[in-house]
């Protein structure tokens, strides 16, 4: 799906930290599978030669890794960033969560990435290597004597399927061209949710949320989710991380997330990326952006630095509570 090798993103990175223009690159790293590949921060061009990896599973937005690795690093970091990820990297910005000038982003041309899940339901589990070829992946498994075929479309994530924008929207340098928002269906299952009935949609969120573990993996990857101290963490809070007690407890946990982020969510997908019982958290987010747009306009959140989302910026001609109402049962 990558219309990028691995070799030019290497020959950039090993070319600026060799010049000293940053002091270390934030790339991925092989795990212990093919499609197991790990963020990791490099800080010497042998091991960067040897062991940096780009392939169709190197879907996740270093945006928020940013939060962290600009404190913990010295020096200037380089970043690759997918047009989604820039999206992120500027609403990070709006809010003060890094230092830009501490940033050298490398804009890299992204056609989607593989959603393992997705591989998994073709190919079946076992999977002990893949081999990146022209239009599919060549997928060998535990189970099968041959290598198992499986087409670079029918491994796209839900959020490439419906990606919002191929823009990039922040960098220092391009890798291809800046591209261009693109149209998108992303809103499409989000209007089948409101077209239920009210015991429709909560017989369904019933059944999604209900398979939540609490392991925060949804907040932690999302780059809207960066507080000092989150009010799940606060014991005072009466929802202090743990383990739900009773349904009403794991369901509030997603409500008040997503409430969070309204504004800020730039639908990057992380969210359902990355859990691990594999409920589309996403839906929430756009729902939320979905309304936003219905009431106040359309807005993309991270499209520029220092713009102001709607719900905090405050105009005479405002949505007044009665018109929502107005809505009916959505």
């Amino acid at each position: 799906m990558q219309k990028i090798n691995r070799e030019v993103l290497l020959e950039k990175a090993v070319a600026l930290l060799e010049s000293n223009t940053v002091s270390c690159v934030l790339g991925w790293r092989a795990g212990e599978f093919d499609y197991d590949v790990t963020p990791f921060v490099f800080t010497d061009a042998a091991d960067l030669k040897a062991n940096f990896v780009w392939n169709d599973f190197c879907g996740a937005n270093f945006s928020k890794y940013l939060v962290a690795k600009t404190r913990k690093h010295e020096g200037k970091i380089l970043v690759f960033l997918k047009p989604c990820d820039t999206y992120s990297f500027n609403q990070l910005l709006t809010e003060h969560r890094f230092d830009r000038e501490r940033v050298y982003v490398v804009g890299v041309p992204c056609e989607g990435m593989a959603d393992i899940n997705r591989v998994k339901s073709i190919a079946g589990d076992g999977i002990s290597k893949i081999e990146f070829e022209a239009d599919a992946m060549a997928v060998s498994t535990l189970y099968e004597d041959a290598p198992i075929r499986v087409s670079y479309a029918d491994a796209l994530s839900e959020r490439c399927k419906n990606c919002k924008s191929k823009k990039h929207v922040a960098y220092d340098e391009l890798l291809g061209d800046a591209g261009d928002v693109i149209d998108s269906n992303r809103f499409d299952e989000v209007e089948a949710l409101e077209k239920m009935t009210p015991d429709e949609r909560f017989a369904f969120w019933q059944k999604e949320l209900s398979r939540c573990i609490r392991c925060n993996a949804c907040r932690d990857a999302c780059p809207a989710c960066t507080c000092e101290k989150c009010v799940f963490d606060n014991p005072a809070s009466s929802l202090e991380n743990k383990a739900p007690a009773n349904s009403f407890e794991e369901k509030m946990f997603h409500i008040i997330r997503a409430f969070h982020v309204a504004g800020r969510c730039t639908d990057c997908g992380e969210c359902s990326r990355v859990c691990p019982q594999n409920i589309p958290l996403h839906l929430l987010n756009r729902k939320f952006i979905k309304d936003i747009n219905e009431f106040y306009g359309e807005y993309q959140a991270g499209a520029e630095v220092g713009s102001r989302a709607p719900l905090i910026d405050y105009t005479l001609g405002d949505l007044e509570p009665g018109e929502v109402f107005d809505r009916g049962d959505r």
